[in-house]
């Protein structure tokens, strides 16, 4: 590891990430209208986030700040691919990685990796579906829009909070932290599809102290001690593909699954692609 590494790694590790989260996310849910609309200002010129696609550029139709950052888009701004067998993408962001997983393990930077297992929290019955299979890792930016829609048309079985830490997600702690990915706080969604298992996994960051589903509301917080599970062997719920399926409160990063030999992603699909929600990044395999 190089200094620089060490050190990203080091003042990360140091931080209350938790307690910093709590802090942030009162200043994001303050209604102060002279305060919100102060930072939704500062946060739109410094990223250059595209207002024009939204739904309502009328800052003070925005409760908070949390409102504006998951924001609802106007419609058709994203186009849903119609191609048959295709796979959309869940999300607005850049691809951090894509491709195989090799023996269990999920590529996360050079030198670095995680485990399946570890990633869906620890239950090797649930981790073994995917092995070999394929996955896609799309980190988000404060410029983008915040709302996840689901891949590929699914019926949720389970839902999985996994505790950790709070560490960045960005570039630079990506390629410092080990693991990082499953040493996050995380929502796993499970879900029955025409080609196989589908996990996504939601994973948190630091100032990203809540994550929400459509069909259970906020799963995070409260932050908890030990993995909480939610079985839907009944009343389960079916998703359409290019539907919403959650949001995070705040920016982060979507892991998605699959299983082996059962999808393919698009030839450009690798790191550093932007992508947008509904666009296909990959087709099924039948």
């Amino acid at each position: 590891m190089t200094l620089k590494n060490t050190m990203v790694e080091l003042s990360q590790t140091l931080l209350p990430h938790h307690l910093l989260s709590q802090v942030v996310s009162k200043f994001t849910h303050c209604e102060n209208v002279a305060w919100k609309n102060f930072l939704t200002r500062q946060i739109i010129q410094h990223y250059g986030v595209n207002m024009d696609e939204a739904a309502t550029s009328d800052l003070n139709a925005f409760k908070n700040f949390n409102a504006f950052f998951t924001r609802e888009l106007k419609a058709g701004a994203r186009p849903l691919t119609t191609e048959t067998g295709a796979i959309a993408s869940p999300a607005d962001g850049v691809v951090s990685q894509a491709g195989k997983i090799t023996n269990g393990d999920i590529f996360q930077a050079k030198g670095k990796h995680f485990t399946v297992i570890d990633l869906l929290g620890g239950d090797s019955q649930r981790a073994e579906k995917f092995n070999d299979g394929e996955f896609a890792t799309i980190y988000l930016s404060p410029k983008d829009y915040h709302r996840l829609h689901i891949p590929i048309t699914g019926t949720l079985r389970e839902m999985v909070h996994v505790p950790g830490r709070l560490f960045s997600v960005n570039g630079a702690t990506t390629n410092a932290v080990d693991g990082l990915f499953a040493k996050n706080e995380r929502v796993v969604a499970i879900f029955d599809t025409e080609i196989g298992k589908m996990a996504l996994v939601l994973v948190g960051a630091i100032f990203v102290s809540s994550i929400e589903t459509v069909w259970h509301g906020i799963v995070t917080p409260p932050s908890i001690k030990t993995v909480r599970t939610w079985q839907y062997e009944t009343d389960a719920p079916t998703l359409k593909i290019g539907t919403e399926m959650g949001r995070f409160n705040m920016g982060s990063t979507i892991i998605v699954l699959f299983e082996k030999d059962k999808m393919a992603w698009n030839s450009d699909f690798s790191a550093g692609k932007s992508v947008k929600v509904g666009e296909k990044m990959g087709s099924s395999i039948f």
